[in-house]
């Protein structure tokens, strides 16, 4: 795998897939992966949330009692499966010799508020459910794509996240004040 924390060369994510494989596979690779963000509320629905080098911010829609300083946390959970989608076709399209000139993903996720709000124990809190349209501009056939999407969506980390049951456990540090 390159170094997270500088940029590669030019060129050098083209490999990246057959890399990380061969360093997986010879165990020189640092595996598993931790990934760590922090937040912390702002006042009001606002947060800022940290992670690596980055800050970003997450509120809720003045419709809500917010002050829309960022996008809201489900809309956060869809962002994060629209790049890593376009992260998983370009890491695969690359190693497939399949060239992708141009990649966008737009998401729609439905949700019931009654879950959240606690009125009806049936409907669950989050979505219930997330349709998208990946749209590619590539000289590559529709079977090609096809047989691609297959292993993109085998093997996008936040698809797989969201697919199967991820165990959570957060702990309270309640402190006095």
């Amino acid at each position: 795998m390159l170094d997270p924390d500088k940029p590669p060369a030019k060129g050098a994510h083209a490999h990246l897939l057959e890399l990380t494989r061969s360093r997986l596979s010879e165990g020189s690779a640092a595996n598993p992966l931790t990934v760590t963000v922090t937040s912390e509320n702002q006042g009001g629905f606002h947060s800022k949330i940290s992670m690596r080098d980055h800050q970003l911010s997450s509120d809720q829609p003045y419709g809500f009692e917010g002050t829309n300083k960022g996008p809201k946390p489900s809309e956060l959970l869809l962002a994060a499966l629209a790049s890593c989608q376009e992260v998983t076709w370009r890491l695969y399209a690359e190693a497939a010799g399949i060239t992708i000139d141009k990649i966008s993903i737009e998401l729609r996720g439905t949700q019931d508020l009654r879950g959240f709000m606690g009125l009806d124990q049936a409907v669950p809190a989050g979505f219930l459910k997330v349709d998208g349209e990946v749209t590619i501009e590539s000289s590559a056939s529709a079977e090609e794509l096809s047989k691609l999407q297959e292993t993109v969506d085998a093997h996008c980390p936040v698809l797989d996240d969201l697919l199967r049951s991820v165990p959570v456990n957060l702990s309270l540090n309640a402190k006095k004040t």
